[in-house]
Order: structure tokens, then C-alpha cells, then sequence
């Protein structure tokens, strides 16, 4: 067997500014255990403490190092819901597991800063709201109708008006907002080595450098053949999310792997941060592209949305969010970006998290849809939970079937095409 290609982290803020990594020494030798994980992102990584905590044997493979994908590059913003309504929800799904499916993702963000006191995880976690915000009259009032369907079910969440946003965001570009208190930010790479270390300490066993080359039956186990060893399981999920290959069948053709791109400033001084976030909640526009950003916890502003689909490695690669920034703030023109990265996160058709079970003892969970902090952290004690109790075990998301998507190779041209089409409808507002 061949020797893992070690690609190092992209060179990103967070790579520069992250908590030590836990030890994740490569496999070098055959192993049996109960469950195998495939992928140390956020999902594998909760799944993994969570199933460790009951006491269940199990080996984490990822083929890098734990956070090496969109879990450790991403905008650090720790976002409760889906994608879609609470009413679209219930619509598709049903009162029953619609109802559950909204419980559940809008408690994403309490679980995951509870996990995150819980497990003395330092990672930079602060929970100061997040702004869903609308600069065009047609998202704002799909923000209002958001709003009012969140309100009446409850939720602590509230809508800000003109004056209000300029005051919260230091810009007069937002009509209005829906602010969602549970909602905040963390430093991801550390997080995603936080639930490392705590995953290990339970007494799971995660190997970083271990690509899983093949997976296939073996009698009653499923084999996962990787570089320098071969790991039999009882059970396997697969967490590949934004870097699903061919290991499963047409799995990979079920996601479209869409890179996210960040720029970042050197810190800026009290005065500006303040000006720009006073209230520190971090912020994404509702539009058909979105554009994201925040203030982290040395006052740089971190400054998220598409990108180029390639790979980049400075902040002149993303100019037009500078160019954005300087728009929303003129004070920041001159100021210093020290960084740029991207990294592949993983969207559906559907734009709802998918689970499917296609095998006897096979679990796998990706498409977290660009809320991938609080939803695959959560996801993770849900999916222990069916991986222990078995098809008995229901959980708070739908299982469907696998569905590869017609035309999936032309997907690189697809993003390009629905970026451009998507800046031109927001710039209309239509």
C-alpha cells in the first residue's frame, strides 16, 4: 500500500492562530473496533466523542489532519436553523418530523457552545447573536416573514429595523435584520482540535494521514482499507461532507462541492472594530449569494463569501470582499489584509442536511449547506445515537435514499454560472 500525500493546512488565519493539535499519529496496523469514522471533520469528530462517552471502541480516519477541510477554514460562525423556513420545513416534512427537524436545528447553537463549556474546549467561543440582514426590499420581507414564523413558535429572535442595523453594524446598508441571540462565533480550527482532544480523552482513537482507500463487506464487518492497515468495524459512518470521493458508490454525485472563500485583517484598533460591531454578533446577508462576516476576538474583521472554485492563498484573491468591505466601511480603506484561504463545503439540491443508511450498519451524513459549525456538532449525538440503537433509533432528520444528480461533472461550470446569475439578481433585487 502507497503512503498517504500529506498536504498541509491551508494558509489561512486560523492555521497561524490555532490551539496546538492533539496527537493523531497515522495507522500503522490492521485493527477491529466497533465503529469506524471516515472523516475528522466537525461531524466525525462529534460523532466520535459522543459514541466514546457511551464507551463504544472506535477509530476516526481522516485522510489529513483533524480540521483540515471547510471544519477548520470556515467563517467561524456558529449559525442555529436551516436553510430553508420553518414553514417550508413543515411543508415538506410533515408536523411530526417537520416540527422536530426545526426543535432540533435551531438548538443547534445551545448544544454546541454547552458541548464547548462542557469539554473546557478553548476556541474562542462567544455567543453574541447571529444577524440574518437584507439590504433589497425582497429580502426584507422575506426576513419579516422568517421572523414571524420563528416568533411564533417561540423562538428568541427579533427583527431590527434601518436605525437599528446602522447602529449594529456601523453601515447604513441593511433595511433589517433578524437577530437570533443564540447565535455567535469561534475560532473553528480550534474547535475542530478541541473535539479531538476530547474525543480522545474519552477514548476514542483518531488517525490523522489515513485516507480510507476502500470499503467493502468482510463477512459480518465492513473493511476500510487505508494506506498501512486495514480497520474492520461493525459499523462505519461516512462524514466526508465537501471531500466525498468514490468510496461509496454515487455518493460523491449526490453533493455539490462549492468553495468558500475568507479574507481577513490585521487587528484593527478599539475604535474601528467598535464602530463596524459593537455588539460583536456575526452577520450574513439573505441573498441569492451570500456574503458573510464578523469581528473575531482580536479585532479583525473576517470578511466570507464565494469565491474563486479553486484553491487561493491570499487575500488578493478574493478582492472583490475587500472592495465590499470598503464599501460598507469606508474607514477601512489602507488597512492591512493578512490573509485569504477557501475551502470546499458541501451543498445538496435540496439545500437540506442529507442521511441515508444504504447498507446494513452503514451510516452517512453530509451537506451541511454553509451551517455546517452548530449543525454537524449537533448532528453528531444523533448520529451515536443510531449508530448504538440502530433503524430503532430515530432521529430529529429525514433518512433518504441515495440520488446522484444528472450532469454532475459539469458542476465547476454550474457555481460559476449561478455566482454571476446571483450577483446580477441581488444587485436588481429580484
Amino acid at each position: 500500500m502507497n503512503a498517504p500525500i500529506r498536504r498541509p493546512l491551508p494558509p489561512s488565519l486560523y492555521a497561524d492562530t490555532a490551539v496546538a493539535p492533539a496527537s493523531t499519529p497515522p495507522l500503522d496496523r490492521d485493527k477491529t473496533v466497533s465503529v469506524a469514522i471516515i472523516g475528522g471533520g466537525f461531524t466525525g469528530l462529534s460523532t466520535a466523542l459522543h459514541l466514546a462517552e457511551q464507551g463504544v471502541d472506535i477509530a476516526v480516519l481522516e485522510a489529513q489532519q483533524p480540521g483540515w477541510g471547510a471544519s477548520g477554514n470556515n467563517g467561524g460562525q456558529v449559525n442555529p436553523g436551516l436553510k430553508h423556513d420553518p414553514d417550508r420545513i413543515e411543508a415538506d416534512f410533515g408536523a411530526e418530523l417537520g416540527g422536530r427537524m426545526i426543535a432540533f436545528a435551531y438548538g443547534t447553537t445551545n448544544f454546541t457552545f454547552d458541548l464547548i463549556r462542557r469539554c473546557q474546549i478553548p476556541c474562542e467561543a462567544r455567543q453574541n447573536g447571529t444577524l440574518r440582514a437584507a439590504y433589497n426590499e425582497a429580502s426584507a420581507a422575506a426576513i419579516a416573514n422568517t421572523a414571524k414564523q420563528c416568533i411564533r413558535r417561540g423562538m428568541p429572535v427579533m427583527l431590527l429595523n434601518r436605525e437599528q442595523m446602522r447602529e449594529t453594524t456601523g453601515t447604513d446598508r441593511y433595511l433589517c435584520a433578524m437577530l437570533d441571540n443564540r447565535g455567535g462565533d469561534l475560532h473553528p480550527l480550534s474547535y475542530a482540535r478541541g473535539l479531538a482532544r476530547a474525543a480522545i480523552a474519552a477514548g476514542a482513537a483518531v488517525h490523522g494521514e489515513t485516507p480510507a482507500l476502500s470499503l467493502s463487506r468482510e463477512g459480518a464487518h465492513w473493511r476500510v482499507e487505508t494506506p498501512r492497515g486495514i480497520v474492520r468495524a461493525e459499523k462505519v459512518l461516512l462524514a466526508t461532507n465537501g471531500f466525498t470521493d468514490d468510496l461509496w458508490p454515487g455518493l460523491r454525485r449526490t453533493i455539490v462541492p462549492v468553495f468558500s472563500s475568507i479574507a481577513a485583517t490585521a487587528p484593527l484598533s478599539e475604535e474601528v472594530a467598535r464602530e463596524i460591531m459593537p455588539t460583536r454578533s456575526v452577520l450574513y446577508e439573505s441573498g441569492h449569494i451570500t456574503v458573510y462576516y464578523r469581528i473575531d476576538a482580536h479585532n479583525r474583521l473576517l470578511m466570507g463569501g464565494r469565491g474563486p472554485m479553486r484553491w487561493i492563498s491570499k487575500p488578493t484573491d478574493v478582492a472583490y470582499l475587500i472592495r465590499y468591505a470598503e464599501r460598507l466601511w469606508p474607514r477601512l480603506k489602507g488597512v492591512t489584509w493578512t490573509h485569504g484561504w477557501n475551502s470546499r463545503l458541501a451543498i445538496t439540491p435540496d439545500h437540506y442536511p442529507h442521511v441515508h443508511e444504504p447498507a446494513e450498519n452503514l451510516l452517512i451524513s453530509l451537506g451541511c449547506n454553509g451551517r455546517g459549525v452548530a449543525l454537524s456538532t449537533a448532528m453528531g449525538a444523533r448520529l451515536a445515537r443510531r449508530l448504538v440503537g440502530g433503524k430503532n433509533a430515530e432521529i430529529d432528520m429525514p433518512i433518504t435514499g441515495i440520488k446522484p444528480m444528472a450532469l454532475h461533472a459539469f458542476w465547476p461550470l454550474g457555481v460559476t454560472a449561478a455566482v454571476v446569475t446571483g450577483r446580477v439578481r441581488d444587485r436588481l433585487g429580484i
